[in-house]
Order: C-alpha cells, then sequence, then structure tokens
C-alpha cells in the first residue's frame, strides 16, 4: 500500500528521555562533557537513559479508526504526541499525510486567561483555519459544546467535563483529515459521550481517519477497524481490535512473568497450610464428581465438541484446567441453534494439577465483535464456595441460564482462577471465546438482549 492511501506511517519509531537525580546533574550534563570533547577525552555521561518508546511501527489507512491500549505509563501518550508533531522522535521516521486534529490533554491549546469563544478562535487558527472559517463554523462548534453562557467566561472557571466538550467541539467540527483523540472523552458525561462517538462515527463516513486511545475496551472493539498494544514502551501485537483486547486483558489481569514463581509460592503455602486436610477434600471432590448429573456426559476432550471454537484465546498458568464442557437446550447436546426464552445449561469439567485455594469460576458471552453482553463470576453470584480444589482431583461447574439473545451469533468465554494472599487474582485458565453459539429468530425485540419489557395501556 502506498503512502497516499495511508494516513500515517509509523516506521522504527523509539524515544528516549534523559532523567536526572537532580538539578545539579542537569547542569554538569550541559558543562563537562563539552570540556571533555574539547581536549579529546570521552564524554561524561550525568543522566539515566529512559525509553518510552522502542521501535514503533505501523500505519493507518486513510478513512480507517485505529485504537491504542495499554497500562498507564506504556507510552500511549508520547506516541500521539510524536505523531501530533508536539514531541520528536529519538530515531525513526513518522510519516503524516494529511491535516491533523489532536485532543491529547484537557487544555491543550487553550489560554487560560481567555473566554471560551476567544479559544475557540485560537484554537481553530492553530489547527489552520481562517477567521472566517471559524466564524462558519461557530454556530456548530457552540451548539456541539452546549456550555451555554459560561461560552464567554475564562476557561480557567471551567469545569474538566466543559473543557472537554470545547476542545472536542472545536477538534470535531473542523472536519480533519486525521483526528487523534487521547482519552480525552473519558471526562465527559454519557449524553456528550454519546454525541462525541456519533460525530466520530459521521467524520469517518467522511473519510476522516481517527486514532483512539481509551482504557475502555468496548470502545476500542465497538469503534475501532485495527488496534495496538503498547506495553513498556514496546509494540507487542497489532491486529483486530477483539485480538488485541483479549491481550490487553492478559497484560492487565495478571498475565505476567514470573507467574511461575507465583504459583510455587502459592504451591508452597498450600503444602504447609493443608496437609491435615488433603485426604478429607479429596474424597468429598471426587464425590461430588461422581454424584453430578453431567458426570457420564463430560468424559470427552473440550476441542472435540461441536460448539468448540477453535480460534479461541486460552492462556493461564494451568494450576487448574478446564478439560470439557456439555451444552444443552430442550434435551438436545450441543444444539446448532438456541431457541429463544428457552433455558439452557453449560457444564465444566475443571482438573486441578495443582491445589488450589477457594478458586473462582467466570462465565461471559460476547458478539462476534467482542463487545460484552453479559459477565459474571461465581464470587459476584455469591456461590457456596469451595475451599480447596485438591491436586489431582476434578470438579464439575454447571450453571443456568434463558436465552436472551437477539438472533446471530455469540461466543461464551469461561475461566477459573483464585487470588492469592494479597488479592491479586491467578488466572489459571482462560478460554475466551472458546464456545460458539447461534441465537435463533426472535419476532419479540430488536437490540442485543431481550429485557423482557411488557407495556400496557391504560384508561
Amino acid at each position: 500500500m502506498s503512502f497516499k492511501e495511508n494516513a500515517i506511517e509509523i516506521h522504527g519509531v523509539s524515544k528516549c528521555f534523559q532523567v536526572y537525580e537532580n538539578p545539579a546533574r542537569r547542569l554538569k550534563q550541559f558543562i563537562f562533557p563539552r570540556i571533555d570533547r574539547a581536549f579529546g577525552k570521552e564524554a561524561r555521561v550525568y543522566h539515566d537513559d529512559f525509553w518510552a518508546l522502542r521501535d514503533i511501527s505501523f500505519v493507518l489507512p486513510k478513512g480507517q479508526t485505529m485504537g491504542i491500549v495499554g497500562r498507564n505509563g506504556s507510552g500511549k501518550s508520547t506516541l500521539l504526541q510524536i505523531i501530533a508533531g508536539t514531541l520528536s522522535p529519538s530515531s525513526g521516521t513518522v510519516n503524516v499525510n494529511g491535516r491533523v486534529a489532536a485532543l491529547l490533554e484537557l487544555g491543550a491549546g487553550f489560554n487560560s486567561d481567555f473566554t471560551g469563544r476567544e479559544n475557540v478562535y485560537l484554537n481553530a487558527s492553530l489547527l489552520g483555519l481562517t477567521r472566517e472559517e471559524t466564524e462558519n463554523k461557530l454556530d456548530d462548534i457552540l451548539s456541539f459544546a452546549d456550555i451555554g453562557r459560561f461560552i464567554d467566561s475564562p476557561v480557567r472557571s471551567y469545569s474538566s467535563g466543559m473543557l472537554v466538550r470545547l476542545a472536542f467541539a472545536v477538534q470535531a467540527q473542523i472536519d480533519p483529515e486525521i483526528l487523534i483523540v487521547d482519552e480525552a472523552l473519558a471526562v465527559g458525561d454519557a449524553k456528550f459521550q454519546a454525541k462525541c462517538f456519533a460525530r466520530l462515527k459521521k467524520l469517518k463516513q467522511n473519510g476522516t481517519s481517527i486514532l483512539f486511545v481509551s482504557h475502555a475496551t468496548e470502545q476500542i472493539v465497538t469503534h475501532c477497524d485495527s488496534a495496538v498494544l503498547l506495553d513498556s514502551g514496546i509494540a507487542q501485537a497489532v491486529g483486530k481490535p477483539k485480538d488485541i483486547v483479549n491481550q490487553y486483558l492478559d497484560i492487565l489481569f495478571g498475565k505476567k512473568n514470573g507467574g511461575n514463581d507465583e504459583r510455587q509460592k502459592v504451591d508452597e503455602q498450600i503444602e504447609e497450610a493443608a496437609k491435615g486436610e488433603r485426604d478429607r477434600l479429596t474424597r468429598e471432590i471426587n464425590n461430588k464428581s461422581e454424584e453430578s448429573e453431567f458426570n457420564a456426559l463430560l468424559n470427552g476432550d473440550y476441542h472435540e465438541r461441536a460448539n468448540y471454537n477453535p480460534t479461541e484465546y486460552r492462556w493461564g498458568d494451568k494450576a487448574a484446567e478446564i478439560i470439557d464442557f456439555y451444552l444443552e437446550q430442550n434435551d438436545i447436546a450441543y444444539p446448532t441453534v438456541l431457541d429463544p426464552a428457552k433455558e439452557c445449561i453449560l457444564a465444566l469439567k475443571v482438573r486441578f494439577n495443582h491445589t488450589v485455594f477457594r478458586p473462582i469460576f467466570g462465565f461471559a458471552v460476547k458478539t462476534k465483535e467482542g463487545v460484552t453482553i453479559y459477565n459474571t463470576n461465581s464470587e459476584w453470584q455469591s456461590v457456596p464456595v469451595l475451599d480447596e480444589g485438591v491436586a489431582d482431583s476434578e470438579i464439575i461447574v454447571s450453571l443456568k441460564m434463558h436465552n436472551q439473545l437477539s438472533e446471530g451469533d455469540y461466543f461464551i468465554s469461561v475461566g477459573i482462577a483464585s487470588s492469592n494472599t494479597a488479592g491479586e487474582i491467578i488466572p489459571h485458565d482462560r478460554r475466551y471465546d472458546s464456545i460458539h453459539i447461534t441465537a435463533g429468530p426472535v419476532k419479540r425485540f430488536t437490540g442485543l438482549v431481550d429485557l423482557n419489557a411488557r407495556i400496557n395501556f391504560e384508561k
């Protein structure tokens, strides 16, 4: 794809900041290396290098929306500042094809002593608009911002919500070729956010390319064509929003280096605390498993079941594994299509490879685009807790639900985890999008789920 077809091209971009312990070392760095070089000596260094970005590469095609996700401190804002031209890279190249409007931080491009109206003209001029062009769009900008009489008050008196309203109104109403938004929409209320996303959708339809940073994963999968995962300044992955969000959740909720060390530490704690109870618990768990009505049905392999999704995303430390599942509706096992408003049963067989304290079972349903419809776990449901899953034992977990879904394809995610003594979640086996279900036609509603609304007429 040629540069003319891309709005943004990033090739090998890195950014290094010099970090000084104190102002004196900064002064020494300014003076002594010059003296050293003058006498032909190796220059002394009084700073540490902090690499905010390392070798980042990706392209954003024209007319598409790309999301950027990552933990705080991963380099997202630094990358956007480089693309917007307010920061220079230490190495690599950035090619931007089009006029850029960037909403990087609250108050950027505003003079706190100016009124909101005056700042509209100031901000628009920074974006390359003439005064006449700004006046032609002023009514639309003020209508979108919707801050009333405060438009003629100094912006230093504005709340954060009012600031973002005005800033986004200017950026979005000038019809930019490239729009960069860095988490600013998180400040606005729900009504304003809905208006912003409607505007983003219209801009995209008109050919605007959008670079969008958000911690809200649902926004990424709903509004973006592609996504980038940043972690510790490195682009860990570039791809489909749904896949990138799954990997981001891995990093956010427990998938980290040193997982085996954590597992060993927990095992040692369990070994010490559970010596006297192991035999009793093993008998108890085995008896419960034998009594389960699903025991005879769960004697196969997870990946061989009819509704299994081979492109599932799976990870965990394998202290416990979900090894088989059973799905039933209307006495039909592994149904091709789920009937509306009928009860479904999902049962899972879990094997404990290590002893696990107070295991937590999780369940979620998502659309094929990755939007979560429903998410719960045994802890939230106040289910009677299994104190221990003993090593080399198996249990069966089952749940019942009514199919209230609209017609379409959905994916079920399941998982088992526990928490350590510090309260941190330890994922053992997370199987994202591992079971594919198809909901049949419905007549009573449109949308995603049936809320069982009842309409009455009264005189």
